[in-house]
């Protein structure tokens, strides 16, 4: 008796942080020099689409969302001119490429978002939440640790390393504990605590990572910690980091700390981070999983997959297309 729609396990939306995964492919495939039929740089455009191919392969999801960047303008960038400030000038080859991707995945069929104002996180931070309201599950894929403050129960991150799609972590909640020492829900206050040195932002001085985790797992939340700031003068705080330094047989290192959250523009560092670190969850994917056709849904069309994967030029990545994209995804079969 086959099943009903409620006894099937939910459905996999991926998203995929686009630029983060075309400049990973730029410089790892840079020296193939691979163009596709008219002649323009494919490298990265093909070395993201292959891992993408892979990831699909490995996730079989039921929709498929990229996330781009805005090149044009730059809320946060708007309100601190010095974000991400210092990164290297992008190769004008690269550039070519970033602008073209959504042009290409369109064309395939596939979703992409390019959010006002906005970068690829906002796109995946949406698609998590859109994930939990909707009963979904989630797989970001990205090289960032931007994401990881959308983990959650629904929600995982794949994040590519050298060794590719089934060489990367896929992390959970427990995993991501196991790593950082931090719950899931609290990476974004740790985050914000340690900084990050990739987007130009510092963290709050004297706190690093090591630090930052064991402030989080002692007292439950920064929202705690000021609050104990604010109306006990940190007196819990102080007797918390104590006590576990006299059961742990280090030193006591209340006292310091507190000092270090209590100076000039240590909170103010701390709130500002998370204001520029938080992703954006509002932002519109544009999915109509229920209307067979629409964007971002799988399976695809076979002649569209074969004409847009095959301009690459590359006859095993459009083999392994039309074998991942134009069957029906496994939750169809459940």
């Amino acid at each position: 008796m086959p099943s009903s729609p409620d006894d099937r396990d939910p459905r996999l939306l991926l998203v995929v942080d686009a630029p983060s995964l075309l400049h990973r492919n730029h410089h790892a495939r840079l020296e193939t020099g691979l163009r596709d039929r008219g002649g323009r740089p494919a490298w990265a455009l093909h070395g993201m689409l292959r891992q993408i191919l892979e990831a699909i392969d490995r996730f079989a999801p039921d929709a498929v969302v990229f996330g781009l960047d805005d090149r044009t303008a730059s809320v946060r960038a708007a309100g601190y001119p010095a974000y991400k400030a210092g990164r290297a000038e992008k190769h004008p080859l690269l550039v070519e490429q970033l602008e073209r991707a959504a042009a290409m995945l369109d064309a395939l069929g596939l979703r992409t978002v390019t959010p006002a104002g906005l970068e690829a996180d906002d796109v995946s931070a949406s698609a998590a939440t859109w994930a939990e309201r909707h009963g979904w599950h989630c797989v970001i894929i990205t090289s960032d640790r931007d994401s990881f403050a959308h983990i959650s129960a629904s929600t995982r991150v794949l994040r590519l390393i050298n060794g590719g799609i089934g060489g990367s972590p896929l992390l959970d909640p427990a995993r991501l504990h196991t790593m950082y020492g931090v719950a899931a829900e609290h990476y974004l206050e740790y985050a914000a605590l340690r900084g990050d040195a990739s987007d130009n932002l510092p963290g709050v001085p004297g706190i690093g990572p090591k630090t930052a985790a064991l402030l989080l797992n002692e007292m439950g939340s920064m929202r705690a910690v000021w609050a104990d700031v604010e109306h006990c003068a940190g007196v819990n705080l102080v007797a918390t980091l104590d006590s576990l330094g006299e059961e742990n047989g280090t030193p006591r290192m209340g006292a310091t700390l507190l000092r270090r959250l209590t100076a000039d523009g240590a909170r103010e560092r701390f709130e500002f981070n998370v204001e520029i670190m938080t992703g954006r969850d509002d932002v519109d994917l544009g999915l109509t999983p229920d209307v067979p056709g629409t964007p971002g849904l799988l399976p695809l069309h076979p002649d569209v997959v074969s004409r847009v994967v095959g301009y690459l030029g590359v006859p095993s990545t459009t083999d392994l297309a039309l074998r991942v994209l134009t069957e029906p995804p496994a939750s169809a079969a459940r």
